[in-house]
């Protein structure tokens, strides 16, 4: 088996329409384009937004309100049942990272308080919920924020 004997199954492929080569094609003459005006010419474009040179509507409607996409801090997030798997006594980004927790080690992490952990375990973190440091602290453990 080589590459060049793949061919896709009969009927999967259809040749694209070739416009403006005579009128035994069927869209010879003009080519599809109807009789004259501005789309039957070179050069036209249909944009979707274009509203034939009236006032559009992202500039007729007033800008209104604040969006705090800009300044949102996203976290990627870690939960107590996972580290407790791990079964590691310290545990930061990187381990994170390597044992396929979170997808980058440089993005800041937070720390949720879902499950429990039984052993004492140093975490280095960017955030933690409250409920997270409280089972930590009873479990013995130690919380340090980057």
């Amino acid at each position: 088996m080589k590459l060049f004997y793949l061919k896709p199954s009969k009927g999967a492929t259809k040749s694209k329409k070739r416009t403006g080569r005579g009128n035994g094609s069927g869209l010879g003459r003009t080519a599809g384009r109807g009789e004259k005006g501005y789309h039957a010419r070179s050069g036209s474009k249909n944009r979707s937004w274009f509203e034939g040179g009236q006032m559009p509507i992202h500039r007729r409607l007033p800008k209104r309100g604040f969006s705090n996409s800009l300044f949102r801090k996203t976290y990627q997030v870690v939960n107590l049942q996972a580290i407790n798997e791990l079964g590691l006594e310290t545990v930061d980004s990187q381990i994170f990272h390597e044992k396929g927790l979170v997808r980058s080690a440089l993005q800041p992490i937070k720390i949720l308080g879902d499950g429990n952990i039984e052993s004492s375990v140093k975490i280095t973190a960017s955030c933690f919920s409250k409920s997270a440091i409280k089972k930590i602290e009873q479990a013995g453990g130690s919380v340090e924020v980057q």
